[in-house]
């Protein structure tokens, strides 16, 4: 392919991306009863209140994705040297991927395109990494807090609630004992026939040490932490009433649950504000609250910045390097 094919092509792409994302982007917030009921609830409240409450959210909104910005740039250092900007624009263009790609999968695409192409491969891998540790921080917490909720609204057997407290123990040691000797995992997937021509991308894995593996874990738990400082402000800003430990724990189980199921950005909102409602359920009534609360967190998290990094979409060069 020549280098004008190569330069039609590349613009092909981005204007097929662009259009994808800003036409699901509109689908969505045309037809979102959860987001009409979120600004109805706001025209209740203090004005006053309002702006200082949404304006925290946003701005926890850009730490939040600019710590995975640093965590990304920190996963790539033994693969090319980004700057910190560039790690930012990988993120945010990475996300405008992932708002039409089931389980976010495009946001694998937006971040690599802007390391240089032999490390493209090498880079997905580092971004699984990256992936592994958030996970991990999901599924320990998030099993510990439905123990938690299990213990407090189940009333179950104490019995069976030993034989369960032992299990999500045994579950989150696991978790914990594969996350820190991800090593293994490059020696578990070289054996498997078919992925051994693969070999030379999957020593990634083998790379991380243990220092890297924490540091990777603090920021993970790092963003973790501002996404239930964003739900419980906004939370507790329309539902006064629920207590703080009821909302953290419910929150926790939230995000594990709503983890393991297969999703797609744009359209797994509905299935989000389900989940939650139900959990919620156990300690409050406010159902339209609780839904128009996860919808706001959902489009101040993931619609503003699919449309921030649509700018950085131009940027990319799918042929050689990102332009500058």
């Amino acid at each position: 392919m020549n280098s004008q094919s190569k330069k039609i092509l590349s613009i092909g792409i981005k204007v097929a991306v662009l259009g994808l994302a800003f036409w699901f982007i509109f689908q969505k917030l045309s037809n979102n009863q959860n987001i009409d009921n979120f600004v109805s609830l706001l025209y209740k409240l203090s004005l006053s209140d309002v702006y200082i409450v949404m304006s925290s959210i946003v701005l926890l909104m850009f730490l939040n994705w600019f710590i995975e910005a640093l965590k990304w740039k920190y996963l790539v250092r033994g693969l090319e040297k980004i700057s910190t900007w560039k790690a930012v624009e990988s993120v945010f263009c990475g996300l405008t991927w992932a708002v039409f790609t089931p389980n976010r999968i495009g946001e694998f695409g937006g971040r690599v395109f802007f390391l240089s192409p032999r490390k493209r491969i090498m880079g997905v891998i580092a971004m699984s990494v990256g992936a592994i540790g958030k996970l991990v921080v999901t599924n320990v917490l998030g099993s510990l807090a439905l123990f938690c909720f299990i213990l407090r609204f189940a009333n179950l057997n104490p019995f069976v609630n030993f034989g369960l407290g032992l299990l999500i123990l045994l579950y989150c040691s696991l978790f914990i004992l594969f996350y820190f000797n991800i090593q293994w995992l490059y020696g578990l997937l070289k054996k498997v026939n078919f992925l051994r021509r693969w070999k030379r991308f999957l020593i990634i894995f083998s790379r991380y040490k243990y220092a890297d593996m924490v540091r990777i874990l603090i920021y993970s738990l790092s963003r973790y932490l501002i996404f239930t400082i964003q739900y419980f402000l906004i939370i507790h800003f329309l539902v006064p009433e629920i207590k703080t430990f009821d909302m953290v724990m419910i929150l926790f189980v939230f995000y594990f649950i709503q983890s393991s199921l297969p999703s797609l950005d744009m359209l797994d909102i509905g299935v989000r504000a389900s989940v939650a409602t139900y959990f919620f359920a156990f300690v409050t009534t406010q159902e339209i609250a609780i839904m128009a609360a996860i919808a706001a967190i959902w489009m101040i998290n993931l619609i503003i910045p699919a449309i921030f990094g649509s700018i950085f979409v131009l940027k990319l060069n799918f042929f050689g390097h990102s332009t500058n």
